[in-house]
C-alpha cells in the first residue's frame, strides 16, 4: 500500500525505538482500572504493558519510552523494580493531552530523533511480528504506517425479507481497521498535536499529503477496552499455551 508520491525510504536496517501510550484513564474498563492504569491490567499475571516490552524487544527494539498519565506512579514503580528486556524510561503528562499530545511527548525523549520509531497504544495485545510491519515502513518510505487488522464484527451477517424469512446468510463483508500499532518517520514528530487525537488531526493530514501506510497485520490482535474483552483475552491466552 506505499503511495508512489512516498519519500525516499529511511537508511536504517531496523526500528530500534518505541513508545507505548499509556496515559489514558481507562474508565470502560473499571473496576480493573480504579487503582491502577489500563497498561498494568494483568492478563494471566503479565501486565499489559509488559507484554508490548517483551514484543518490542522480539522486534530488536532497544529503548521504550512509556507516555504515563493516570496512576503513573503504577507504571513508574514497575518499570524501576521489574527485569525489563530493554531500556525503558517512562514520561509523565503533568496534564491529560491525548492520545497525539501523548505521543509527541514521548517521542521527543527517543534517544535517536533522526531514525523512525513503533509506537502501540497501551491497551493493545498481539502476536503478529512487529519486525515485517518496520520493515514494510522503512522500505515504503512514507511517513507513517499503521497496522491494519480485521474489525471484531459478527460471525456472519442474515438478510430478511419483509416477512422476516431470512433470504441470505453471509460473512462479514472484508475490511480493516486501525490496529493502534504505527512505525513513525521522524517527520511525523512536528505534525503531532501538544494537545488531542492524532486521529483527528495527524493521520487525516497524513492522508491528504498520501503519506500514511496501511501494513495488514497477519496474528491475533485484540483491543482491551471493557471487562468482556479482558475476559475474553485471558482465556485465548490460557488456549495459547495448552
Amino acid at each position: 500500500m506505499c503511495s508512489p508520491e512516498a519519500l525516499p525510504p529511511i537508511r536504517q536496517a531496523v526500528i530500534r525505538q518505541a513508545v507505548i501510550l499509556a496515559g489514558g484513564r481507562g474508565r470502560r474498563l473499571a473496576p480493573y482500572t480504579d487503582l491502577r492504569p489500563k497498561a498494568m491490567v494483568e492478563v494471566n499475571g503479565t501486565p499489559l504493558l509488559r507484554h508490548q516490552i517483551d514484543r518490542f524487544a522480539d522486534a530488536g527494539v532497544e529503548t521504550v519510552i512509556v507516555s504515563a498519565g493516570y496512576r503513573s506512579q503504577a507504571i513508574t514503580d514497575y518499570v524501576r523494580t521489574a527485569p525489563l528486556p530493554v531500556r525503558t524510561t517512562v514520561v509523565v503528562e503533568e496534564r491529560p493531552l491525548g492520545r497525539g499530545g501523548g505521543l509527541k511527548l514521548a517521542a521527543r525523549a527517543l534517544p535517536a530523533p533522526r531514525e523512525a520509531w513503533f509506537a502501540v497504544y497501551g491497551d493493545i495485545w498481539t502476536d503478529f511480528p512487529l519486525t515485517a510491519l518496520g520493515a514494510h515502513h522503512l522500505r515504503c518510505g512514507a511517513l507513517a504506517t499503521v497496522a491494519l487488522v480485521p474489525p471484531r464484527l459478527p460471525r456472519g451477517t442474515v438478510r430478511c425479507d419483509d416477512s422476516g424469512r431470512v433470504e441470505e446468510l453471509a460473512a462479514p463483508p472484508a475490511c480493516v481497521v486501525n490496529g493502534g500499532v504505527y512505525a513513525f518517520a521522524p517527520g511525523v514528530v512536528p505534525l503531532l498535536p501538544d494537545q488531542g487525537d492524532h486521529a483527528r488531526t495527524t493521520l487525516p493530514h497524513l492522508v491528504r499529503l498520501r503519506q500514511l501506510s496501511g501494513y495488514r497485520a497477519e496474528g491475533f490482535w485484540r483491543a482491551v477496552n471493557t471487562p468482556a474483552d479482558l475476559r475474553e483475552l485471558r482465556a485465548s491466552a490460557t488456549e495459547s499455551v495448552r
